[in-house]
């Protein structure tokens, strides 16, 4: 399993439209094969960072996903409401594999132990 983690800065005068955003996102990922771990949103700290976190079974399925970036209408349709509403500012994506309390072990698939 692969998680992607987006790290947003968003514009904080604009937090429907990225709320808007982020429910469509979620609703695209679960439609092509990934599991959606939800859009965490600001609340105490800093005002304009946001974060996303997805998983799909592998990169390779990830890659397949991304393929429809820019050529599918609904995905085009969805980073319009990005781009036109200004709510993300910046952003940058992150692979990490996940640990899980009841998912596999160590990468060379040794026992857990607890600690």
């Amino acid at each position: 399993m692969i998680t992607c983690v987006v790290r947003y800065v968003i514009d904080p005068k604009r937090i429907a439209a990225f709320e808007e955003f982020g429910r469509r996102w979620m609703e695209l990922v679960q439609a092509h094969g990934g599991t959606h771990h939800g859009y965490f949103l600001p609340s105490e700290g800093a005002s304009d960072e946001a974060l996303a976190l997805f998983s799909f079974a592998s990169l390779a399925a990830y890659e397949e996903y991304r393929q429809l970036f820019g050529r599918e209408p609904e995905f085009i349709e969805v980073d319009r409401i990005r781009d036109e509403s200004g709510c993300v500012l910046r952003y940058e994506r992150t692979f990490m594999r996940p640990l899980l309390p009841d998912g596999p072990g160590p990468v060379d698939g040794a026992p857990r132990t607890d600690g």
